[in-house]
């Protein structure tokens, strides 16, 4: 972990001319997105993945309604479907597990393990510091507490373009028996989000951010 916060204070030095104290702020977003970009290719695996199962639902509603009262024989005939069409059941699913461990990565990193980054601000917000310390402080429109209202407003707006993609994928796709309410609920996790920055030390908080936008971003693309 050490080599990794060794990483992000070079980083952070190099970018000082540019952004002065808050150059370490900078040097948490830069970080996070170049790992982003690492496991990019994971991700578009994970895109390819989910397409092709998705073009496989209706062949696989067809053999629901067919063996609706065999279970076994719909397994089978279900598994047989994605050997034939060369499409793992696991194949949009596996590449986005393989990226838990970088991101579980950046959160200990960030909420402790680089102590060193914790030290530094973003402009009157300590890296170490939660919103909470913010309202204790100043309150909710002082200068920390300005801080972190300019990350909710970016949360907020990177969960809305992902709630009205979300919900217009869902008005064109066919929804699956059984998961209406489900699917009308889980667009709006996004905005779960804000209670993470809300809770979370300000240099996790810049760094759930990234990556929710970077997410948004990169789904925009890959699921077009």
């Amino acid at each position: 972990m050490s080599v990794f916060a060794a990483l992000v204070d070079q980083l952070a030095d190099l970018l000082h001319p540019l952004f002065g104290t808050a150059a370490a702020a900078a040097a948490i977003v830069l970080f996070t997105a170049l790992v982003r970009l690492l496991v990019h290719p994971l991700s578009r695996a994970a895109a390819r993945g989910q397409k092709a199962r998705a073009q496989l639902q209706p062949r696989v509603a067809e053999l629901r309604k067919r063996y609706a009262k065999q279970p076994e024989k719909l397994q089978k005939a279900v598994l047989d479907l994605h050997t034939e069409e060369k499409v793992s059941p696991l194949s949009g699913i596996l590449p986005s597990l393989l990226q838990l461990p970088a991101f579980f990565l950046l959160y200990r990193l960030f909420s402790g393990d680089g102590d060193g980054l914790l030290s530094h601000q973003l402009f009157a917000a300590p890296l170490g510091g939660r919103w909470a310390d913010a309202l204790a402080g100043d309150g909710a429109f002082g200068p920390a507490g300005l801080v972190y209202v300019g990350l909710f407003l970016v949360v907020a707006a990177v969960a809305t373009f992902t709630y009205v993609r979300t919900r217009r994928a869902a008005a064109t796709a066919p929804t699956p028996a059984g998961t209406g309410a489900l699917g009308k609920v889980l667009p709006l996790l996004s905005y779960g989000t804000l209670i993470t920055v809300a809770v979370v030390p300000l240099a996790v908080a810049l760094y759930v951010v990234t990556s929710a936008a970077w997410s948004a971003v990169e789904r925009a693309v890959l699921y077009t």
